[in-house]
C-alpha cells in the first residue's frame, strides 16, 4: 500500500511538470482560407517558452508569441500578427498542443497559414503522440481561478464563463436558425479525453455562407475532405454545380437537406465538439494551464478571444516568471 502511495505520488508530481515535444516533426498541408501549400515543423522548446511561431518564409525568420494579445483577426478564424507579420487558423494546432498538454513547442512555418488537413486536430495530435513528450524541470504554473470570469455578447447572446473548479473542464452549446443543426451541446471533463473525444471532430460551414466566403477571399483551399457542409436549403442543380467548380470538387446530385462530407460524422454532435475544440484553441493563447471549468453559450473566435484576454488581465496581476528569449 506505501509503494503504491508513492508511485502515485511520484505520477502526480510528474503531471505537475511542464512538457515539451520530445522530438520534432513536420506535417505537409494546405491552408483552408489562402489555399497556400505549407509545411509545418513542431520543435521541442525549454521551460517558460510558451507557444511561438517563426514564420521561416520571410527574412530574419519573425517570431510571432501565440498570445491572445496578439489576435488580429478572428474572421472565420484565429490570426496572429505582430509588426505586420501574421499568421493564420492557429487554433486546431495549438488546441492539439493544449490538449495533450505540452507547455512549450516552437512551431515553424514556410506560409502565412497553418494547414487545415483534415478540418480537426487529430493528425497534429497523433504526431503529438507519437514522438512523445519529455517531462521538463520546472513545475508548470496553473491558472486557478478563484471567482467566475466572465464575457457577455449582448447583440449575439453569446457569452463565455470561466468558473472555480480543480481541474480544466468546458461545456459548450451552439445554436443556429437551421433545420439539419440547429442546437446541440458538448463537454469535455479532461483534458486526458481530448484525443478520443474532440481531436477529430472537423469545421464546419454552411452551405449558404459559401458564396461570400469565396466572394471574400476565403475558404480556397476547402473542400469535402477537410470541412462538413450543413446543406439545409436546397439549391438548384446548376447553381450546386457552379459552387462545385468553384471549388474544384467532383460535381453530385443532392434532392434532400443533410450534411455533405466524404466521411461520415464521428459523432451525432460533431459541430458541437468542434466549436469546443476551437475554444480550446482559442483559450490556448492565455499562456498558461487552467483549473477551472469552462461555460461556452454559442461561442465563435471573435469572443473567444475576447474571454482570453480578459483572462490574460487577470493572470498579469500574479507575479511574473522567467522567459527564455535566448533559445531563438
Amino acid at each position: 500500500m506505501q509503494i503504491q502511495f508513492i508511485e502515485l505520488f511520484y505520477i502526480k508530481k510528474i503531471l505537475m511538470k511542464q512538457r515539451t515535444i520530445k522530438e520534432s516533426f513536420s506535417i505537409n498541408g494546405k491552408g483552408l482560407h489562402g489555399g497556400f501549400e505549407t509545411t509545418i515543423t513542431f520543435r521541442p522548446a525549454p521551460v517558460d517558452f510558451g507557444y511561438r511561431i517563426k514564420r521561416i518564409d520571410l527574412a530574419g525568420s519573425p517570431v510571432i508569441t501565440a498570445s491572445a494579445e496578439n489576435v488580429m483577426n478572428t474572421q472565420r478564424c484565429t490570426v496572429l500578427a505582430v509588426d505586420g507579420i501574421q499568421v493564420a487558423t492557429i487554433e486546431h494546432a495549438l488546441a492539439a498542443l493544449y490538449g495533450c498538454e505540452i507547455d512549450n513547442c516552437l512551431i515553424e512555418i514556410d506560409s502565412p497559414e497553418f494547414p487545415i488537413l483534415d478540418g480537426s486536430s487529430v493528425e497534429y495530435v497523433n504526431n503529438i503522440r507519437k514522438v512523445g513528450f519529455d517531462v521538463q524541470s520546472k513545475e508548470r504554473i496553473y491558472y486557478e481561478v478563484d471567482q467566475n470570469i466572465e464575457y457577455f455578447d449582448t447583440e449575439t447572446g453569446s457569452y463565455l464563463i470561466l468558473m472555480p473548479s480543480d481541474r480544466f473542464s468546458i461545456n459548450v452549446q451552439i445554436a443556429f436558425n437551421s433545420e439539419v443543426l440547429s442546437m446541440q451541446s458538448a463537454s469535455l471533463e479532461n483534458l486526458s479525453d481530448f484525443k478520443d473525444e474532440v481531436s477529430m471532430c472537423r469545421t464546419f460551414v454552411f452551405i449558404k455562407e459559401i458564396e461570400n466566403l469565396l466572394e471574400t477571399g476565403l475558404i480556397k483551399g476547402g473542400d469535402l475532405d477537410n470541412a462538413i457542409v450543413v446543406y439545409d436549403q436546397l439549391i438548384k442543380q446548376e447553381e450546386l454545380d457552379r459552387l462545385a467548380d468553384v471549388m474544384s470538387i467532383e460535381r453530385m446530385k443532392i434532392d434532400k437537406t443533410g450534411y455533405i462530407m466524404n466521411k461520415p460524422l464521428f459523432f451525432p454532435n460533431e459541430p458541437a465538439r468542434h466549436k469546443l475544440l476551437d475554444v480550446i484553441g482559442d483559450i490556448a493563447l492565455v499562456g498558461r494551464f487552467i483549473k477551472g471549468r469552462v461555460i461556452a453559450n454559442r461561442p465563435g473566435h471573435r469572443i473567444n478571444n475576447l474571454f482570453a484576454r480578459k483572462i490574460v488581465e487577470q493572470i498579469k496581476t500574479e507575479p511574473v516568471f522567467e522567459v527564455h528569449d535566448n533559445f531563438l
